[in-house]
């Protein structure tokens, strides 16, 4: 489902102030309504490696399967959209793909990544990471996160050990507890939602959120998300600003207008007729 100027869709990445080299990568399709952050991790450049794979290995699996898909059709099986079940077997590809290489290469073993998707088709959207890569919907003015870190901070905060507030003090937050490569076989997150016209989806690496608390960047997509383009460089200089401690990476999407997919000849007869 083609979805040029039906969903506009800006990505940046950047090194911050401490790091020498960026470890995050970013891709998007708007021919398949999809976008891919990831965040790597480990060894000689092994995180530019993982985070690289991922991206691309789940950016082909999409284009690959994503096209021959009959938009918003339910896998019977898990209930879940054909959409969302292609998101799902690209990601777990990817972590083959990673865990492979860092197997068959010792320079990169133990590196590994996180990964957030989100791919729109039919008024609807699919969503699924691993990690603590985030993903922030802005609606009606209100900034919600959507995403569920995997942090032994956040199995804390779950758990009643640490308050939300406690947690953001913590020097501990980087701590995943699950990500891509690590493992032969990884679980993923998946969702899916409803999506409108004007809706701002945020898709965002540990080195916005851990610079920027998410006051601030309400405040700053309410102020500038008119112009995406602005609106993802004031998120970067702010993490910048704060201390730039680590690469840090946003990809803003937001639906335009409706993307309902047009039915086949046949269900357009049956409706006529009944």
């Amino acid at each position: 489902m083609n979805l040029k100027g039906k969903v506009e869709v800006v990505g940046l990445s950047d090194t911050g102030r401490v790091r020498t080299h960026n470890e995050d990568s970013i891709g998007e399709d708007m021919e398949i309504g999809a976008v891919v952050l990831a965040d790597g991790m480990g060894g000689y450049k092994g995180g530019e490696v993982a985070s690289a794979i991922a991206v691309n290995t789940i950016m082909a699996e999409l284009r690959r399967t994503i096209p021959a898909l009959a938009p918003g059709e339910i896998d019977e099986e898990t209930g879940y959209t054909r959409e969302s079940i292609a998101v799902r077997d690209a990601i777990i590809k990817a972590n083959e793909t990673i865990y492979q290489t860092a197997q068959s290469q010792p320079q990169y073993q133990g590196m590994g990544t996180t990964v957030v998707v989100l791919v729109f088709y039919d008024n609807r959207i699919t969503f699924a990471h691993v990690g603590d890569s985030r993903m922030y919907r802005l609606r009606n003015e209100q900034l919600e996160q959507i995403t569920v870190d995997h942090t032994l901070l956040q199995e804390l905060v779950d758990r009643g050990f640490y308050s939300q507030e406690e947690a953001r003090q913590s020097l501990n937050k980087n701590l995943v507890t699950r990500a891509l490569g690590i493992e032969p076989s990884v679980a993923v997150d998946l969702q899916e939602d409803v999506t409108f016209p004007g809706d701002i989806y945020l898709l965002c690496s540990d080195g916005l959120n851990d610079m920027v608390d998410d006051e601030e960047i309400h405040l700053t997509l309410k102020e500038f998300g008119a112009n995406l383009e602005e609106a993802a460089k004031r998120l970067i200089e702010l993490a910048n600003a704060h201390g730039g401690k680590d690469n840090v990476s946003v990809i803003l999407a937001r639906p335009t207008r409706e993307f309902h997919a047009r039915k086949h000849w046949y269900e357009r007869v049956v409706d006529w007729l009944f």
